[in-house]
């Protein structure tokens, strides 16, 4: 384990889980929730969320770009942009729209264009996998080639045989062992 991944697992198991009764986006229920923003958005967790997901990419060879569906994965992509970009490395990143603009140009994909690029779906906390899967069918939808879905935190929920039944590679950073938790 990094020193840097045990500081992120440190900061997320302080700010950003919450016991209780939740009801998830993906209506689930669950006796605590995960927060991501709380720390996503935080000028000390931030940096940190981008070392350890650029870490974890480089796994992922030719990477053209990350991101994800709003709002969970805009801190992320934000984030590993600009500590890939520290190191050298070229990473543009994107939003996905929920759905198209009704103005405008009518983008559900913003950012630099995806066409025939190689991107990474990241996601803050991943429960069913249904935000990286509704991102990457926009992506594709624009031409982008999945190269990997990426998610910070996985609840272990599901989120992992969903995403490579769809046919992507998963990869996630910390997992609710990580945090002392349980699915």
């Amino acid at each position: 384990m990094t020193d840097t991944r045990d500081q992120l697992i440190q900061h997320i198991s302080a700010d950003a889980v919450f016991h209780g009764d939740f009801t998830l986006t993906s209506g689930k229920q669950a006796s605590y929730y995960i927060d991501l923003r709380k720390v996503s958005l935080d000028h000390r967790v931030a940096p940190l969320i981008g070392q350890v997901m650029t870490d974890l990419l480089q796994q992922v060879p030719d990477v053209d770009a990350v991101g994800g569906l709003t709002m969970g994965a805009d801190p992320i992509a934000s984030a590993v942009l600009h500590q890939a970009a520290a190191r050298g490395l070229a990473y543009d990143a994107f939003v996905v729209r929920k759905e198209p603009k009704d103005h405008g140009r009518g983008r559900q994909v913003e950012g630099p264009d995806v066409r025939g690029k190689r991107v990474v779906v990241l996601e803050d906390t991943s429960t069913t996998g249904g935000s990286p899967l509704k991102a990457a069918e926009a992506l594709e939808r624009e031409g982008a080639i999945i190269a990997a879905v990426a998610v910070v935190v996985d609840r272990d929920t599901g989120a992992k045989e969903r995403i490579e039944a769809a046919g992507y590679p998963y990869f996630a950073a910390i997992g609710l062992a990580d945090l002392g938790l349980s699915a």
